[in-house]
């Protein structure tokens, strides 16, 4: 094939939509295409693959290809997709999938669905290995839903549809969000590429190394909630799974420099939806050693099953793990997301804080219950003042439960402090494939 031929086949593939997306994402001039002239039918595969370095660093992806047979998952695209995932096995390196697909090339029969079944499989076999973003830029049904709704992290573009259902019904970002399926909702192509870009700086490119370091900035009132934005650095703070289990937030940022992922209760028991996002993005953070900072406000949780699911993944996780108690924890809520018999490695406490086995009014009628016996209407006020006297944070800490007692302006100093004494855990777990719950 003569160069003239060449130049204008690239010419061509350089000129479509997924190209421009992904050389978007890389840093300029970083782009290496991988299988560039691959056939699908009469034409190039339906997606473009390669490797390059996003802010230096190296990173595998893919664009579906939506001006090619609607960028329709092919024999051909699997294969290059299954070559993308082999070498991040290989290499330690993230993947980021941008997805914009009509579904499949239905004649293929037996062939997609194999080579579908390929795919799945090696994103399965990645897994907690190297960090996988999914970028959803435009419709992604089917199969193609399924492999990217698999990644670690799920951002759609308000414009994309994501869905197994190949009519496409509820596949708007809006459900996806409120259903846990997408982390991140961004307004258009062009901020969703932007988000991807901006986790790279959160993220170690596999489950070896170290997230980056950054150099520490002074903290600012990000909105993430008064305690958790006065801690960490200022403008670090990446919101994740905002539209689902509203009854937690749960964060990735920055504490002196060191990227943390940060659990935040909000006050109110924990719903099933809200547990299982903590108990997602705790086992996350435990795949690639993020520590957890957990911040404990939380009467307890509304769901036995949905407790146990949460209080495993603490259990189970082996990162570091800090816990602060920044105004209740009772019972279940603190014995799976603040307790050291729950594998926490610190909990400190707020001075007000109040820790108690059950909710204040029925441990000060079943404690002290001549400290009820008050007016109508005065139970609530005679339950806080008995908490504030028995069930503080000081008489914890004289029994053990709590590691210290921290002023909200020191509390930051007191964080960085940890983190640097525990940046040397290692801990050795019992000989078994993996838990069941």
């Amino acid at each position: 094939m003569s160069i003239e031929k060449i130049n204008q086949a690239k010419a061509e593939i350089a000129s479509t939509s997924a190209y421009k997306t992904i050389t978007e994402f890389f840093d300029s001039d970083s782009f290496c295409e991988i299988d560039a002239f691959a056939k699908s039918g009469e034409g190039f595969a339906e997606v473009v693959a390669g490797f390059g370095t996003v802010e230096g660093m190296p990173v595998y992806a893919f664009a579906q290809n939506s001006d090619i047979c609607g960028g329709a998952m092919s024999k051909a695209q699997a294969a290059k997709l299954k070559k993308i995932y082999d070498l991040a096995l290989k290499t330690g390196a993230p993947v980021v999938g941008f997805y914009d697909s009509i579904g499949g090339r239905l004649s293929q029969g037996t062939e997609l669905l194999a080579g579908c079944g390929e795919i799945l499989n090696a994103a399965a076999s990645l897994s907690g290995v190297v960090p996988q973003i999914s970028v959803v830029l435009g419709t992604c049904l089917g199969t193609n839903a399924l492999n990217a709704a698999s990644a670690d992290i799920v951002i759609m573009s308000k414009e994309a549809q994501l869905s197994l259902s190949v009519t496409g019904e509820n596949a708007n970002s809006d459900y996806n969000a409120e259903n846990g399926v997408a982390t991140m909702v961004a307004k258009n192509s062009e901020e969703a590429i932007a988000m991807a870009k901006e986790l790279m700086l959160y993220l170690p490119s596999n489950n070896l190394n170290m997230a980056p370091q950054s150099f520490e900035e002074a903290p600012a009132e990000d909105g993430c909630g008064c305690v958790v934005s006065k801690t960490v650095d200022g403008n670090s703070i990446v919101r994740l799974y905002n539209s689902y289990g509203k009854n937690a937030n749960v964060r990735l940022a920055r504490l002196g420099g060191q990227v943390i992922g940060i659990v935040a209760t909000k006050g109110k028991s924990l719903d099933c939806k809200s547990t299982n996002k903590i108990a997602k993005f705790v086992r996350f953070c435990d795949a690639f050693s993020l520590p957890v900072v957990t911040f404990v406000n939380c009467p307890g949780f509304e769901s036995v099953k949905s407790a146990a699911k949460a209080a495993s993944a603490y259990a189970e996780a082996t990162t570091v793990k800090i816990s602060v108690v920044t105004g209740k924890a009772v019972g279940s809520a603190y014995i799976a997301l603040a307790g050291t018999g729950a594998n926490a490695d610190v909990v400190y406490a707020l001075p007000e804080t109040v820790i108690s086995p059950v909710n204040v009014e029925a441990a000060a009628l079943i404690m002290d219950p001549d400290s009820m016996n008050v007016a109508v209407g005065k139970q609530a006020e005679a339950a806080e003042k008995y908490a504030q006297e028995n069930l503080s944070a000081y008489n914890a800490a004289q029994n053990g439960y709590v590691d210290g007692i921290v002023e909200e302006a020191q509390l930051r100093q007191t964080l960085i402090s940890a983190l640097d004494m525990l940046s040397g855990k290692r801990v050795s777990t019992l000989s078994k494939k993996h838990s069941t719950i």
